[in-house]
Order: C-alpha cells, then structure tokens, then sequence
C-alpha cells in the first residue's frame, strides 16, 4: 500500500497499519515525516489548539500524548494545558519511530514526489514506480492561492514557505488577507522576532478565531431541535442554548457528532451550512490557546491589528510595497497600503485543478462532491468514481476529506478517521507496496 503524504495522517496510518500487520510505504515530499505544515514550525509561541488530554494519537489511548509528555517533557504534561506545536511534532517523530522498531519492514519511508495515481500505484517525479494494491492520498492542506504566487516578493503568497518572513522588517507594517488561525500564527512569529509595526488584517465578515476558556468546558448534552430541527431552528436553538449555558458548552457538546450530523445532513442543508455558516461555525470550533487569545486581545488594544471587513478587488505590488484595492460590505473603500502583504485566506483546495486528483476526474475515477469541497467520498473515505461506485483501491485522509466529513482538521477527528481507513484496508488484505 502507498500512503501519499508523510505528515501528521499519513505518517499514524502507516504506523496504526503496521501495528495491524499491513505493511505501507510513505511517500513525502521531504525527510520530516510525521510533521506536515502544522508541526513542522520550529517556533515555540505556536501552541495547539486543542489541550494536551485530547491529543493523543491513539483513539483507543486518549492519555498517550500526555504519558509522552510527563516522561519526556514533564514540564509541559498538564493535561488542560497547550503544548508548543513543535513539541508534538516530536511526539509524532517518535511514536512512527517506536513503531517502525517494532515491527520492522512494515514501514518504508520514501523522499520524493509522486507525480501520477496509476491503476496499480503511483508514479514519482523522478520516473520511478511503486506499486500497491491501494492509495490512500493524504497530502494536507495546500498553501493559499488568493495571492498570486510569485507575483512580487513583497507579496507573501505562502507564509508557510521556509524564509517567507524574513524581509518584513521590525518597523515594518504588514497587509493580511484572512483573519483565521493563519494571520494569528503569523503575527505570533512576527512578534517573536521583534516585530513592532502594524497590521491591517481584511476577511469578508471580519471574524477572527474564539479562544478557550481557562479551564475545559463541559459539553453540554444537544437538545432534539439542535439535532433534528430545520437549519433555522437548530440555529435559533443553539443561540439560545449559548445565551443561557455558554456558547463553548455547546459547541463541546457538537463536537463527537459533527462528522455524523453532516453526513446525514441533505444535500440542501450542506449548501446552507457552507454558504451561510461555515465562517461562524469554523472561529468557534477551532479555537485559540487562552495566552494566544489574550495576545491577539493585547494586539487589537494597541490598535498594532486593525480588522476590516469586505472583499479582495486587486492586489498589486512593485519593489517598494503592495496596494489593496477592496470593497467594503456597505461600499467602496480607499485602498490600503503597506511595505507586505501576506495571503492568510487558508488552504487553496481546488481537486479539479490539482495535478493529482485533476487527472483522477478527467478519468473518470474521481468526482468532485456536489459543493465542490473536494473530492466525492463514501463513508469509508474511498473515492467516488464519475458512476458513483466507491474505488476500493483509492482513499482520501486527513483534511482532503473534508467534503465527505466535514470535521477533518482536528487530531480527534483525524485519529477516529485512521481507524476506520486502517481497519477497511487491514480487512481487505492491501499488502505491501514494491518498488519497481
């Protein structure tokens, strides 16, 4: 089997695989497997955004990130606490390492590129082949694409590019488009090199990420309107559910069926919930460490970040800095100026586009989903081929899979997705990949 992709969801299914006797190789564009974009910052001010007890790796092990902490980092194992992005970045480095010692020759790490899905495996860059009987595509999440990239270095099409910061000078104001998890993680490095200018961060509604509280909320148990009402209704009742509990209860009480009520939810609905709620619902689920919210707060105060809202009309640049044309929600709007600008608008999925899966629909054996989320998928995360008939040999993991299970970002929700690909892939007898 060959697992395309090499971070956080390819590097524990290849390890949960082999602990089920299912040997795999992994394909990554670089040596840092198990790290991806997320865990691969070496900057300690990134923090998770999720507490240390529910970061296990293991759905059936919810305590092992915080064993790994206490006995490694003792200092940082507080279970309510939020560990350094970079820190779980080892943590994943080693449960692969520790696995791959245990059952030898069930993991083989391959550096390189894969250019094409074939019929029977994969074709890398460098014209070399590797075989399998299934593909499981778990490449992360693509750099922006509102910036054009290239366009002029003062424009930052990818902040997560190695270097991408290092011209915005201390004194230096910065534009942002996109005022999600992305423009915090690049204030947050920003100021940790000294950074004192201003930024001036545009959205279309504005919102910037919540933050958690200072202890862990209770969920709170969903009422049968919240669940089963109309979209409407279930709005109008977590509303007031949030007015009278608080609004993170709910959302924790959401949170372990939010895969299951998008599956089930119609086609009409899902177009709701993306066109209407889906920037709501993301600032509220994905929430901030609460000394990162705070430092956003402190920011906002010394008016250092100032959030507009409206749209991208043109952004344009020369050798001395960027203009950004845009109109406001209730007009027009004079342009903002500034030395850089940095596209924080999120991942750029577009699996139509993609030179991966792109081929996969012109074929015939992929589809995009019906909001064109990304690829069409069945509950077990395969690929829907153009007839609608699952590929058993072709699946999607990780946050590619989003149109298919919505809630596809989170450790919590990636892990319960390993188990079900690794436990469909060790029952139907996909074996080991061979180079050729």
């Amino acid at each position: 089997m060959v697992i395309v992709g090499g971070g956080f969801s390819g590097a524990m299914l290849a390890a949960r695989l082999a602990e089920r006797g299912v040997a795999s190789t992994v394909v990554n564009r670089t040596a840092a497997f198990g790290l991806g974009v997320a865990y691969s910052t070496p900057f300690d001010g990134h923090l998770l955004n999720v507490r240390s007890s529910r970061m296990s790796a293991l759905a059936d092990r919810p305590g092992h990130f915080v064993d790994w902490l206490e006995a490694n980092h003792p200092d940082m194992a507080d279970p309510d606490g939020f560990a350094p992005r970079r820190v779980y970045g080892l943590y994943v480095r080693d449960r692969l390492t520790v696995v791959e010692a245990a059952h030898p020759g069930q993991i083989q790490r391959i550096v390189g590129e894969v250019e094409a899905i074939e019929d029977d495996g994969v074709r890398l860059s460098d014209g070399s082949r590797i075989a399998a009987r299934a593909v499981v595509l778990a490449t992360g999440n693509p750099a922006p694409k509102t910036a054009e990239a290239g366009a002029c270095e003062r424009i930052i099409a990818d902040p997560w590019a190695p270097g991408a910061l290092d011209g915005i000078g201390a004194e230096d104001d910065v534009l942002i488009v996109g005022t999600g998890l992305t423009m915090v993680d690049m204030l947050l490095m920003l100021q940790g090199r000294g950074w004192r200018g201003r930024a001036t961060a545009l959205s279309r509604r504005g919102l910037m990420p919540r933050a958690h509280g200072e202890r862990p909320d209770p969920p709170l148990r969903p009422t049968e309107t919240l669940l089963t009402a109309p979209l409407s209704q279930r709005l109008k009742s977590a509303r007031q559910l949030a007015s009278e509990h608080g609004w993170r209860e709910v959302m924790e009480g959401l949170r372990p069926i939010t895969a299951e009520l998008w599956t089930n939810a119609d086609l009409p609905t899902r177009r709701r919930i993306v066109r209407h709620l889906r920037p709501f619902w993301d600032v509220h689920r994905h929430r901030l460490a609460t000394v990162i919210g705070d430092a956003m707060d402190r920011l906002r105060a010394e008016s250092r970040l100032t959030v507009v809202t409206g749209r991208v009309r043109a952004i344009t640049a020369d050798e001395h800095g960027v203009r950004l044309d845009w109109r406001a929600r209730r007009g027009e709007a004079p342009a903002l100026t500034a030395p850089w600008l940095i596209d924080c608008t999120g991942p750029g999925h577009a699996a139509d586009a993609d030179a991966l899966t792109a081929p996969l629909i012109a074929a015939g054996r992929a589809r995009l989903d019906p909001l064109r989320l990304g690829l069409d998928l069945d509950p077990l995360g395969r690929v829907l081929g153009r007839d609608g008939r699952p590929d058993p040999t072709l699946f999607v993991l990780g946050p590619p899979a989003r149109a298919a299970f919505w809630e596809t970002i989170a450790v919590p929700d990636i892990r319960q997705r390993i188990e079900d690909v690794a436990k469909t892939l060790s029952e139907t007898g996909a074996g080991l990949a061979e180079a050729v």
